[in-house]
């Protein structure tokens, strides 16, 4: 019997894997990002004008992708809780006697739709980026011909 509940738990383990490499991913795109605001704030005093608008415009697109980068290791955190108490809840039914499938069910579907949530976020945080990469159509000085 208690074999069968191991078996059982494997897949949200296997879920539980996953959530772990997104989070090793965000916390890697976190740092970076949180890199390169630190470079921009020391800049901020030091330009002016349309160089100093453009600093600005960037800080702020960096400050949206370090809300939703947060937002998503938030959700992928408390996903991973979730998917802890599902397999709890599965040894718990096993060991008790008791039937909590619907709470390891509902456990489940929570973790699941916290782990959509996040990935969600993930991608406008690499929508963000991508604007973010755009070069700005003054450097392309698409007026003159080359």
């Amino acid at each position: 019997m208690i074999a069968q509940t191991i078996q059982l738990a494997l897949a949200p383990v296997f879920v539980l894997v996953a959530i772990g490499n997104i989070l090793n991913l965000l916390s890697s795109r976190l740092g970076r990002v949180v890199d390169r605001s630190r470079h921009l704030q020391g800049l901020h005093m030091a330009t002016e004008g349309m160089e100093h608008d453009m600093l600005v415009a960037e800080i702020r697109m960096i400050d949206k992708r370090i809300g939703l980068i947060t937002r998503a290791v938030s959700m992928l955190v408390t996903s991973g809780l979730s998917i802890g108490i599902t397999v709890v809840v599965l040894f718990a039914q096993q060991l008790l006697g008791a039937d909590l499938q619907l709470v390891a069910a509902l456990a489940f579907v929570v973790a699941i739709s916290l782990l959509m949530w996040a990935l969600v976020l993930f991608m406008r945080e690499t929508r963000v980026s991508a604007q973010q990469l755009r070069i700005p159509r003054g450097y392309l000085e698409l007026d003159r011909d080359l």
